[in-house]
């Protein structure tokens, strides 16, 4: 399986969620971790914390309705394994970014960009088992 190499549509989404996590920082302090910010809408305990929880998640829901609109046409996805291996993934990264203290969106555009040595930590751990796994799954088991 070969991945598209999309330098110019990657480099502008890399901006927007970079763009995003700090008009989030400046405008209400908050960090822009996605798993967190989507935990704080299923367990919230803060009434004045919804609101803009809930824009964020619309508006992730959303965001492939405005590519329609602009370039005509819907993203591609095309994922090549079954549901069931979708919702175990799931709950692996759910797991993951709970015994992690937060998510690669919240250690990666965030944490590394405010020096926390959390982060530091993660951010290599994530990547290292993201090749691991890739590894393993296109050269030892064949998938």
């Amino acid at each position: 399986m070969e991945t598209a190499f999309t330098p110019f549509t990657s480099f502008g989404g890399g901006m927007l969620i970079g763009l995003s996590a700090v008009m989030l920082m400046l405008g209400l302090g908050r960090i822009f971790g996605a798993t967190g910010i989507l935990s704080g809408l299923m367990f919230f305990e803060d009434r004045t914390e919804l609101s803009w929880r809930v824009a964020l998640a619309v508006g992730m829901v959303l965001s492939s309705g405005l590519i329609f609109l602009v370039s005509g046409e819907l993203p591609q996805i095309d994922i090549p394994v079954s549901p069931t291996m979708i919702v175990i993934g799931g709950v692996i990264v759910g797991l993951g970014s709970s015994f992690g203290s937060g998510c690669t969106s919240g250690h990666g555009v965030c944490g590394l960009s405010r020096l926390s040595l959390r982060s530091m930590v993660a951010v290599p751990t994530f990547m290292l088992t993201a090749a691991i796994t890739v590894f393993i799954i296109r050269h030892v088991i064949g998938g």
